[in-house]
């Protein structure tokens, strides 16, 4: 991370795990043609979304320090961001999803750094800061919506992926990287189109985190909010697309009624969405989240959330009973009648109370895995967690005592206790031993020459979810992607076209408008670049109600263009304060 990126009093909160994504935003690489985009973009946006979007879109716009005038600097949003709670960062396009739900968490919005290009002005399959700025930020301007998505991303942070998850991460990440950028072959694209049709055929039974990604999707990128014959927009996927905002108004885009079933619905990034979603109100959208987190294995717990985190081969958490955590990659349960018995970590593990972690049960201590027994001790009604200081007495649970422990699953704990340490509540959570041997039938689980054995106390497995437990554990928590987003290389014809933006908006930040320098940059567009059409739409606006040669020549010009003729048409109406026809 570079040094020159200023943290506030927001994200100074964030873990430093989560720093690795946050870039520079590159506020000078963008050119005065991306900003003629976004100035485009924005006033028909605003112009359309004033009439079509839920009303918390246009009064957010100002709140958050967004203008149709230019780019946002990030700064420049952070500084008023500040006065609901939020800030904002920038990335390199797709980051991991439990990443991205882990800043929402802390109340930080992620805002890819990237321009869409003019060839995408209408939609593009990348992340880019109109649809992050302009379209996420205005809406967290509604205080409940806010803290839905706050909600939703501390909940989505621990739903458990897969490891096809990921794999299909790369390949999404790939696949818009390459669709952005004008320079990428159609060989490229079809492979990459191909890779994820391949890995699509083999993702198995959804994850938590596909699951939670499609309520995401169809709620914070593609929501619709009032009645289904009448909704708004509130999605910032359709907020941030000039063509997609108006598409989903049609009756060719079936409207459902949102529900729990919507996690069960996937998605396709790349295309314009055939159905969408209809919450009655903001309150709604937080009651559907919290009945499908009463599902997910972080309150759920169990064998099934063990063997979730053993399949996503990432680091996660599962807690006990008496309210331990252990934190590592699984790699291996035993099970007896349904229920876990033994659970096991490989490589660095830490172990945690209330996402603290336990002094001297940290990553360094635990290099090399950890491996413990679940449940109640055969033949005792009481578990160890419910003891009392005379029952461990009684049970000969104390320090100094060579016992041998036979829990009802079968697993046995045989050595000398050193010592153990309690919750809060003052229940047993871990028993160290020495010379210890833990065996489970005839398979050696731990043997006295590995050195102290330290056991877990817990009668079950309350919660299991992705991630550690306590933040200072692991550093490498979740992975920067290896594909970088593509820098665009410009020709230099591509560069004199930009320079002759940059002179359009320097005339028109003057004092008074050069009719004369007008005139000769849109003779130069009609000799050397006749495809472009946005610049002599700038240059119309400059000109437009002068009744001067100049605007008729200008206007016909854009009239006879055969290309982009909705593009220029909206255009100049809004120019002319017509109606649009998107």
């Amino acid at each position: 991370m570079e040094e020159q990126i200023n943290f506030n009093k927001v994200t100074r909160k964030l873990p430093k795990h989560l720093h690795k994504f946050i870039v520079k935003q590159p506020y000078k690489e963008y050119t005065a043609q991306n900003h003629a985009v976004w100035r485009y973009v924005m006033r028909i946006n605003i112009d359309y979304l004033s009439k079509v979007a839920h009303k918390s879109y246009v009064e957010g716009l100002n709140k958050v320090g967004i203008t149709s005038d230019k780019i946002p600097m990030m700064e420049g949003m952070n500084r008023i961001l500040k006065e609901i709670g939020w800030a904002a960062v920038s990335v390199d396009g797709f980051i991991p999803p439990n990443a991205f739900m882990e800043f929402q968490a802390y109340n930080v919005l992620v805002i890819a750094s990237d321009m869409r290009t003019i060839e995408h002005i209408e939609y593009t399959p990348a992340p880019d800061i109109i649809h992050e700025a302009a379209g996420h930020a205005p809406i967290i301007a509604n205080p409940e919506y806010a803290e839905y998505l706050r909600r939703f991303g501390e909940i989505g942070s621990k739903a458990i992926s897969s490891k096809r998850d990921y794999d299909l991460y790369e390949a999404i990440r790939l696949l818009s990287i390459l669709k952005e950028n004008p320079n990428s072959s159609e060989k490229e694209i079809n492979e990459a189109e191909k890779q994820i049709a391949f890995i699509q055929t083999d993702m198995g039974e959804p994850s938590e985190m596909a699951k939670i990604r499609n309520l995401h999707w169809w709620t914070v990128e593609y929501g619709l909010i009032g009645a289904l014959d009448d909704p708004k927009i509130y999605g910032a996927g359709l907020l941030s697309s000039i063509g997609e905002s108006e598409w989903c108004m049609t009756d060719e885009v079936k409207k459902l009624p949102y529900s729990v079933e919507a996690a069960n619905v996937s998605f396709d990034i790349t295309k314009p969405q055939p159905q969408l979603f209809v919450t009655p109100n903001f309150a709604y959208l937080s009651m559907v989240l919290n009945e499908f987190a009463n599902s997910m294995s972080l309150r759920k717990g169990g064998l099934k959330g063990i063997k979730q985190l053993i399949a996503s081969q990432s680091i996660g958490t599962i807690e006990l009973s008496t309210g331990i955590q252990i934190s590592g990659v699984f790699t291996n349960v035993i099970e007896n009648d349904g229920k876990p018995i033994y659970i096991q970590t490989t490589g660095k593990t830490a172990l945690a109370y209330r996402e603290k972690e336990l002094i001297s049960h940290g990553v360094e201590y635990h290099a090399e895995g950890f491996g413990s027994p679940i449940g109640k001790l055969k033949g005792i009604n009481l578990s160890i967690e419910d003891m009392s200081p005379r029952d461990l007495e009684a049970y000969e649970l104390y320090e100094g005592k060579r016992i041998a422990l036979i829990f009802e699953g079968g697993v046995k704990v045989e050595g000398e206790i050193i010592t153990g340490q309690r919750n809060l509540q003052g229940k047993i959570i871990l028993i160290s031993f020495k010379n210890c041997t833990v065996t489970y039938k005839d398979k050696m689980l731990f043997n006295p020459e590995w050195g102290i054995y330290d056991m877990a106390v817990g009668k079950e497995v309350i919660s299991a979810f992705s991630g550690p437990a306590s933040l200072t554990s692991f550093v490498d928590v979740s992975k920067v992607s290896e594909e970088k987003t593509i820098k665009i290389n410009y020709t230099d014809k591509e560069k004199q076209l930009f320079d002759l933006y940059q002179q359009v908006r320097d005339i028109k930040e003057s004092v008074t408008i050069d009719y004369v320098e007008l005139a000769v940059i849109f003779k130069k567009i009609k000799t050397d670049f006749s495809a472009d059409w946005l610049l002599p739409l700038e240059i119309y606006e400059l000109i437009f109600d002068t009744d001067s040669d100049l605007e008729k020549e200008v206007l016909l010009y854009l009239k006879n263009q055969n290309a982009n003729k909705k593009l220029i048409k909206n255009g100049l109406k809004l120019i002319e304060n017509k109606e649009l026809s998107l």
